[in-house]
C-alpha cells in the first residue's frame, strides 16, 4: 500500500533488524512497554509469528512495515489485530508506534488513513477500536484526525511508568468512516 510519502507492506524476512531495533527502542515503545522487546531471541520468536500467522487464511495480525518512498528508510509500524469476526465484519484494535524522529510530521496520520481504508474496503473490517493513555497527546491527535470517535476516559486506569494514569478509548465503525 502507498500513501503520498510512504510505503505500508507486510514484513519480510530481511526486515528482521528492523523490527528489532524498532520494537526494542524504548522512546519509540514507550507507551507500549507491553509489547517492548527486550533481546534478539525474544525478537525473533515475535517477528517469525508475525510472519507465519501472514501465511494463514484467518489471518489476525495486519501490521505493516511503515518507510519512507524516497529513502526507504523506517518510520515505524502500523496495523491491527482481529479480535473477533462477526457475520457483520471484523472487529480489530489497532496500533502504530514510530520513530521520535517521525513525531509531529503527519506520517502516522497518513500511514493510518491508509489503513482505514484497507480495513473497511479490502478486508471487511467492521469495527476499529484504539486507546492510548491521556498524556500521549500526539497519539490521541492522529486518531482525531483520522475520524475516530472518543468512547471512554477511564481515570487511573492504567499503571504506567510508576503511577495510574488515565486511559482514552476511541472507535470507528465502517458507517462512520469518510474517505
Amino acid at each position: 500500500m502507498e500513501t503520498e510519502r510512504l510505503i505500508l507492506r507486510d514484513y519480510q524476512e530481511e526486515d528482521f533488524n528492523e523490527y528489532y531495533l524498532l520494537k526494542s527502542d524504548p522512546k519509540t515503545m514507550y507507551y507500549l512497554q507491553d509489547i517492548q522487546i527486550c533481546n534478539q531471541e525474544q525478537a525473533y520468536e515475535d517477528f517469525h509469528a508475525v510472519l507465519e500467522d501472514m501465511k494463514r487464511p484467518d489471518r489476525k495480525f495486519y501490521f505493516f512495515h511503515m518507510e519512507l518512498k524516497d529513502s526507504h528508510e523506517q518510520v515505524g509500524s502500523i496495523g491491527y489485530t482481529v479480535e473477533n469476526d462477526t457475520p457483520v465484519g471484523k472487529m480489530v484494535h489497532v496500533g502504530y508506534f514510530t520513530y521520535p524522529k517521525f513525531w509531529g510530521k503527519g506520517y502516522t496520520t497518513e500511514a493510518f488513513q491508509r489503513v482505514l481504508q484497507f480495513a473497511f474496503t479490502e478486508n471487511n473490517v467492521y469495527r476499529v477500536s484504539t486507546g492510548c493513555l491521556a498524556e500521549n497527546v500526539g497519539s490521541e491527535r492522529v486518531m482525531q484526525k483520522c475520524g475516530l470517535i472518543k468512547e471512554a476516559e477511564h481515570i487511573d486506569y492504567e499503571w504506567h511508568d510508576g503511577k495510574m494514569k488515565t486511559r482514552l478509548e476511541y472507535r470507528l465503525l465502517k458507517r462512520e468512516w469518510t474517505q
